[in-house]
């Protein structure tokens, strides 16, 4: 029987502590490159706490009071409209490239990575599919090959720009989704060894891609950009002992530690809060995936629930990948940290489809 009441109170206290925590953090940040003498401050604080954080708390609130089944017959649309949005980097009027990477477009003034609208959309879409074909998914035509063909325009754009991180969190979401809607173990199987040798296939072709992986299996032999930041936020976070410098008072973001404010605010964190803080940091994101897996298993039907699937998938390996990676325990990969990382549009993302969360739970059976 389906109730409509208030949404999730335990899922809703975990996003505002992880968006007022993570903006005090990017405040800290902030100061760190404020005194480097950085130049584009402002927009950079205004892209995050104004587009990202605010426009991202509209988008919430949208997302948790409209009915979620409304998106299901936009699913399409929206999908077709982030994967236009999201070539459109290659435009030469609106697309530009930054730091070897063409993700961003230009808009009325403002700068957007399209690839961050593009993970929910592919989450939205994936969850209208195998809610629709059901049982089906049985069968390797409705299965393995429309899993398939879900990620495949995706991989085109992402693998282009290149953005391997944006792809292997849709990736990951989709396949969670597909495991989620009853997938065969067979099938299960072979989508694992494809994914297997399309990573070797990318490594072989990029070799960024390469470089990241040779650094992460031998960190003290490199002397690229990855080895430096992976040195210098393993320096940060044993600096931060057991119970940390102190809340703005860490060293490392006045120096040496790269993106300090972006892939690196984790670093930041450590150092400042300790081993104590950087716990309660990975608990609440434990808690905000087992809340959102909780949300999924109460949904009143098949596609609420492979959507908060998807959703609690997406927001939670984005933050665990990022944690991963400062840590030295996985390559660098250039992914935020969710819900606190500088980005407006990975804000936006984020916070729209947390509230798509919220409004599943108002529905729960």
């Amino acid at each position: 029987m389906k109730k409509r009441s208030s949404v999730d109170k335990p899922l809703a206290l975990l996003i505002v502590v992880l968006v007022v925590g993570g903006s005090m953090l990017f405040a800290s940040a902030a100061f760190g490159l404020l005194a480097r003498g950085a130049t584009n401050m402002s927009s950079v604080v205004f892209s995050h706490l104004a587009l990202g954080v605010g426009l991202g708390a509209v988008a919430l609130l949208i997302g948790a009071a409209v009915d979620y089944h409304k998106w299901r017959r936009y699913a399409p649309y929206i999908y077709a409209l982030a994967i236009v949005a999201t070539f459109a980097v290659f435009l030469p009027i609106v697309g530009f490239e930054h730091g070897g990477a063409r993700r961003w477009i230009h808009l009325a003034g403002f700068s957007l990575q399209p690839s961050e609208f593009l993970k929910i959309a592919s989450i939205l879409l994936a969850a209208s599919y195998f809610a629709a074909i059901k049982t089906k998914v049985s069968s390797f035509s409705y299965g393995f090959v429309g899993f398939a063909a879900l990620l495949a325009v995706p991989a085109l754009a992402l693998v282009t720009q290149p953005d391997i991180g944006t792809l292997g969190i849709i990736s990951i979401s989709v396949f969670v989704i597909f495991f989620a809607a009853g997938a065969p173990w067979k099938q299960i199987g072979a989508v694992m060894c494809v994914g297997i040798v399309a990573l070797a296939l990318v490594a072989y072709e990029k070799p960024y891609v390469r470089e990241r992986l040779v650094t992460f299996i031998y960190p003290s032999q490199g002397q690229n950009d990855q080895s430096y930041q992976i040195k210098q936020s393993l320096i940060a976070v044993g600096s931060g002992g057991v119970f940390g410098r102190g809340f703005g008072q860490g060293i490392q973001k006045f120096t040496y530690l790269p993106e300090p404010m972006g892939d690196s605010i984790f670093a930041v964190a450590a150092e400042e809060l300790g081993f104590v803080g950087a716990v309660f940091i990975v608990a609440l994101f434990l808690a905000f995936g087992l809340r959102g897996y909780s949300i999924a298993a109460r949904a009143p039907d098949m596609f609420g629930s492979l959507l908060a699937v998807g959703i609690a998938t997406y927001l939670v390996i984005e933050a665990f990948i990022n944690i991963a990676s400062m840590l030295g325990v996985a390559p660098v990969t250039g992914i935020p940290l969710t819900f606190i990382s500088q980005g407006g549009s990975a804000m936006l993302a984020s916070l729209g489809s947390a509230g798509l969360l919220l409004s599943i739970s108002r529905r729960r059976s």
